[in-house]
């Protein structure tokens, strides 16, 4: 499968489950390029947006474990085709 790079964001509405995001995305670390979390105090949540690089069936699996974890949201966007440099 051919490599492409995209944004995957993620918004906790459970902060009990923080924990368990944060072992799924450092299960897929060496496809993340750039990070960025941003706590919601008042609303008691919390954003996380993930610069990516990876083939689509990587990045599915991915997005999929973070996304039956409860309370956890998940929304992915990549490039159509590999990246030309």
């Amino acid at each position: 499968m051919e490599e492409r790079i995209g944004f995957i964001g993620i918004v906790i509405e459970d902060l009990t489950q923080t924990a368990r995001v944060n072992q799924i995305i450092s299960q897929y670390q060496e496809m993340i390029t750039g990070r960025i979390g941003v706590p919601d105090h008042e609303r008691n949540m919390a954003v996380i947006g993930l610069l990516i690089r990876g083939d689509a069936m990587k990045v599915g699996a991915f997005t999929g474990k973070l996304g039956n974890v409860p309370g956890v949201q998940v929304k992915s966007a990549m490039t159509k085709t590999e990246r030309k440099e």
